[in-house]
Formats: C-alpha cells, structure tokens, sequence
C-alpha cells in the first residue's frame, strides 16, 4: 500500500473493518474485541508502508488481528496473576495485622496531628514519607537549598512527634 496521508488508509478501513471485527469476534470475548480491532487498524496505521496489495490484504490484516488478540490475552493472564499475588498479600497481611480498630485510632490521631501542622511542614512529611523522597530530592522539588531542607524536616519530624505526644497524654487523661 503506497504511504500516504490517509486517503488510501481510509478506504482500507472502511472495506476491510467488517471483516476484522467478524474475525476477532470469533476469536474473543466481545468486551476485548473493539480494542483488539482498533489496535489491528492502529498496527496497520504504523505499518501501512508494509501492507501488501490485494488479495492478501485481508489476510495480513488477519494476521496482526491474531497477534494482537495472542498479545491481548497474555496481558489479561499477567494481570489476572498480579490480582492472585495481590489477593495473597492482602490476605497474609490481614492475618498477621494488629487490631484494626487499634490501627484506625492511630491514624485517627495522626490524621490530627497532622492537621494541627503547618501546610509547610505537612509538606515536608508528605514529600518525605509518602512519596519517599531524599531531603536532596525534596530540595528539588521545593528549589530549595538541600541544607535548608535538612533542617526544616528535622524540625517538622519534632513538631509531629511532639503534638502526637501531646495527644497521647489527652487521651490517657
């Protein structure tokens, strides 16, 4: 097929898109077929210097259309065994777990304590814990000099520990 702007393209499209759905429809469950015939004709998009002329234009595109549905389906059996190990973790975690009406007051007053910080500060220990940022790498992002940083963690880490302590001492009361 001559490379062109699309003109070409579209009318191998519109004659051969029928065809390509009926075949992946006998091949795959009808929820998975729209996006294995949009990724056929997208293939076929990229390589439409490679597609042959006719007769066997069907026939190639019939070609990509396995492949892509063969590669479909290996992305659905990895997912399927990463939701397995995830089911597995979760599982062995909630066994081994503490008390989660425990964990649910201890974040509860985290939950607080954070509140009672500054938004300079929750940033500091967003950037420090959750996103698991070096002091360096927080510098980055601040456009902070990294001793700067240094500091203003350290302190920010104090000013948590002591409103949890503080709390501590509220509720024991």
């Amino acid at each position: 097929m001559p490379d062109d702007t699309g003109g070409a393209f579209a009318v191998l499209y519109e004659q051969h898109v029928g065809h390509v759905a009926a075949f992946v429809l006998r091949r795959c469950d009808r929820n998975d077929a729209a996006d294995i015939v949009s990724e056929t004709f997208l293939v076929a998009w990229r390589r439409r210097a490679d597609i042959p002329s006719e007769p066997v234009t069907r026939a190639w595109l019939y070609g990509v259309a396995r492949r892509v549905a063969a590669n479909h389906r290996r992305s659905d059996r990895r997912r399927g065994r990463l939701a397995e190990r995830v089911e597995a973790n979760i599982a062995a975690a909630l066994q081994t777990s503490p008390d989660p009406g425990a964990w649910r007051a201890e974040a509860s007053a985290l939950s607080d304590a954070l509140a009672r910080l500054s938004a300079a500060d929750r940033e500091l220990l967003f950037l420090s814990a959750w996103e698991e940022l070096t002091p360096a790498e927080i510098a980055h992002v601040l456009d902070l000099p990294a001793n700067i940083v240094h500091k203003r963690l350290y302190r920010a880490r104090q000013r948590l520990q002591a409103t949890l302590d503080s709390e501590e001492a509220r509720i024991d009361v």
